[in-house]
């Protein structure tokens, strides 16, 4: 006799799946509920509880954990192990199906209580899963629906092998292995535990053309596209995904309205004006060259006007919350262009890892934002109220911005972005001859510096270039010269007390 054990909490296609391993001879096991949905759908089997003649116990907490259910999946079919099984009447289970209970589901519910999520840690799901991949010599795992019609043909052709049966069981293990790492982390957040290991389980996305560059391969792990949903061109590469991350990482911190224009990770374009159209034509105005070929964002609908002026140039993606058909329609003139839709916010907790030699490198994101009130006046004059909402749009660019980082704006435009830098003085310098080389008046302008400056060099060039505010985190051994500076000068300057280094 036959026997195949099903246990599922997604009942997707069970009952097609059910239904071939009935026809093709097997004895089905269920436990409670999923028997009592095969029934329901008029498929034949048995309740486990029935077969081991052990009723399920403390409100379903144990139903599997019996020996004749294990000794079933990891006896041998050969040997010592046939004689102790005819011994205890055990019967071998030749096709173990579990699907585990809903943890992700359940605490990706805000609402859901602790006791609700504690139910739904399975137990006898996982020791199933991880007893039938071990003795994958005999048994056949699995553990998703999207396996039932693969593994279903094989066993019609009668090609459910040793290999086919390897190769389900390291799928269960990473199963096992990623629902294991959910619960962990979960605990590790909830109560506030200490970190003393670091668990990534992400399942493959997708892969890409290739990585940073040609002679290198990169993929996707995870849910990234989730995010957004890809409306036209062709797909996106290593560099791309880079670059739209951090265009869509300010453009969240800006007015809706607001426009940002990346390349090569550094922005090169912002600005926050009444309308995404009026942001757009300004930011273009900061450096229209880097513009060519850039990743431009925009926190609200692109409509016909809009599209026709993006027409005008080559950008190699366009990312927005909303468009008009017409919008798409004139967008996608441009065949190579990729076009997105933003679904949902990306701006939230979580960690920055890179890879080092032997390990990794991790640190919370960067989401801290400024608070106004929180900012010191460390000059004998007082920003105007426009130098102000212009220092704050500035400092906002300057944290999405390569480090040593100088930003000079006006407006709620910049007007010149010095980026990634060795020299905050060189930050300054290019800053100043970018805004000269495309026309932009400098005077009155404010600045924004990543961090603080060593030296006086820095803020005297912008002071020369018609800068009357800064803003900066402070804390060098040399605030006192700088600030002196600022004051002869009669400039202002706001300290923040937070610095924005991104390397």
């Amino acid at each position: 006799m036959k026997y195949a054990l099903l246990s599922v909490s997604d009942k997707t296609g069970i009952v097609e799946f059910s239904k071939s391993l009935f026809e093709l001879g097997y004895n089905i096991l269920a436990t409670s509920k999923t028997a009592k949905y095969l029934t329901e759908n008029n498929i034949p089997n048995q309740e486990i509880s029935d077969f081991t003649k052990f009723p399920e116990i403390f409100s379903g907490r144990v139903k599997t954990l019996h020996y004749k259910i294990f000794g079933g999946i990891l006896m041998r079919r050969e040997g010592k192990d046939l004689v102790e099984a005819e011994e205890y009447k055990i019967l071998p289970i030749d096709i173990v199906c579990v699907n585990l209970y809903p943890f992700k589901e359940i605490i990706n519910n805000q609402q859901a209580e602790i006791e609700e999520v504690i139910e739904n840690i399975d137990i006898g799901g996982p020791s199933l899963i991880r007893a039938a991949a071990k003795n994958f010599k005999y048994v056949s795992v699995i553990t998703s629906p999207e396996q039932y019609n693969i593994f279903i043909d094989k066993l019609k052709s009668n090609q459910v092998d040793e290999e086919l049966r390897l190769k389900l069981a390291y799928e269960a293990f990473l199963n096992t292995a990623d629902y294991d790492t959910t619960i962990s982390n979960y605990f590790e957040k909830k109560f506030d535990l200490e970190k003393n290991t670091l668990r990534i389980s992400e399942k493959f996305e997708t892969n890409l053309r290739y990585g940073e560059n040609p002679h290198q391969q990169a993929s996707i792990y995870g849910n990234f596209f989730s995010f957004f949903e890809f409306i036209h061109g062709k797909e996106l590469s290593y560099n791309n995904i880079f670059d739209l991350i951090s265009g869509i990482e300010l453009s969240e911190e800006l007015n809706p309205s607001a426009c940002v224009i990346i390349k090569h990770n550094n922005p090169c374009g912002v600005a926050s004006l009444d309308n995404p159209y009026n942001s757009y034509v300004q930011a273009l105005k900061t450096d229209p060259i880097s513009a060519f070929g850039g990743i431009v964002v925009f926190g609200e609908e692109v409509n016909e006007t809009l599209a026709n002026k993006l027409n005008e140039m080559f950008l190699e993606i366009i990312v927005a919350p909303a468009y008009t058909s017409k919008a798409i329609h004139i967008l996608k003139k441009k065949k190579e262009r990729r076009i997105l839709k933003k679904i949902k916010e990306i701006n939230t907790d979580g960690l920055n890892i890179r890879s080092i030699p032997g390990g990794f490198l991790v640190q919370n994101k960067n989401i801290v934002t400024l608070n106004v009130a929180n900012l010191k006046l460390v000059t004998e004059n007082k920003p105007t109220s426009r130098e102000l909402e212009d220092l704050i749009f500035a400092w906002s660019v300057a944290k999405h911005t390569k480090s040593n980082a100088i930003v000079i704006a006006k407006n709620k435009t910049t007007l010149g972005i010095g980026a990634g830098q060795t020299s905050r003085l060189d930050s300054v310098k290019i800053a100043v001859s970018k805004a000269k080389e495309y026309g932009l008046d400098l005077n009155n302008s404010v600045a924004a510096s990543d961090a603080f400056f060593p030296f006086s060099d820095g803020a005297l060039k912008l002071i020369d270039a018609g800068v009357s505010a800064i803003i900066q985190p402070g804390g060098s051994v040399r605030d006192q010269e700088v600030i002196e500076v600022a004051n002869r000068y009669k400039i202002k300057m706001l300290f923040t007390g937070i610095r924005h280094f991104k390397h």
